[in-house]
């Protein structure tokens, strides 16, 4: 064929594949511990950035929309805008003296010190100031998982409210509690988040009829 008949079809910019974290992917305590530690050794900003996410269950989106104004340290308490449907909460502020790591009530205040006094009222702010926006959270997540050592599937921040269920299901919480706890307005959203095996269900009915009779 002649070079000069040929037609060049112009060429499309080819996206980058994003990594897609598996449905039902989920932290071991373990895993939960070593992500925590990673995110305090990077600063104070992060470590409580996913600590609180993780203790209350939180979206990317929900935690870059914590104000100042909903944190009550003097009370102990978070309020929460949840989205997607979800309800808005207050949910009390704990301290864990048996780990600290997932001590909050220190995290916050630790970061509170030391946050930036650059006009915004976000609680999270990004380091040129403002709003740390939900993108920036995931991009921080990602680096705090693979430094932690975190498979491909689990480097996304919504394994941080998928481990807080799967970690309240593991200490045999209510169900209803757990719902309250992810601010969920339906427990159907819940069992999301809840992934039993047929051997761990015959162990519950054996407690429960064990208790009964």
């Amino acid at each position: 064929m002649n070079a000069a008949n040929v037609i060049e079809l112009p060429t499309q910019a080819v996206k980058p594949r994003r990594a897609k974290r598996a449905r039902g992917a989920f932290l071991t305590p373990e895993e939960t511990l070593a992500v925590l530690r990673t995110a305090k050794d990077r600063g104070v900003r992060d470590w409580c950035m996913v600590l609180v996410a993780y203790r209350h269950g939180l979206r990317a989106s929900e935690v870059c929309g914590l104000r100042l104004t909903d944190v009550d340290l003097k009370d102990g308490a978070l309020s929460i805008q949840r989205l997607k449907g979800s309800m808005r909460t207050v949910q009390p502020l704990y301290t864990h003296r048996g780990q600290p790591l997932l001590d909050e009530v220190v995290a916050l205040r630790s970061w509170l010190k030391i946050r930036p006094a650059d006009g915004s009222d976000y609680l999270f702010t990004s380091q040129k100031g403002g709003r740390l926006d939900r993108t920036q959270f995931f991009r921080i997540f990602q680096a705090v998982a693979e430094v932690a050592g975190l498979t491909a599937e689990k480097r996304h921040p919504h394994v941080l409210k998928h481990a807080l269920a799967s970690h309240l299901v593991a200490g045999n919480v209510n169900l209803a509690l757990v719902k309250q706890a992810l601010g969920h307005r339906s427990i159907s959203s819940t069992m999301v988040y809840v992934g039993t095996t047929d051997a761990q269900a015959a162990e519950a009915v054996q407690a429960a009829l064990m208790g009964v009779f």
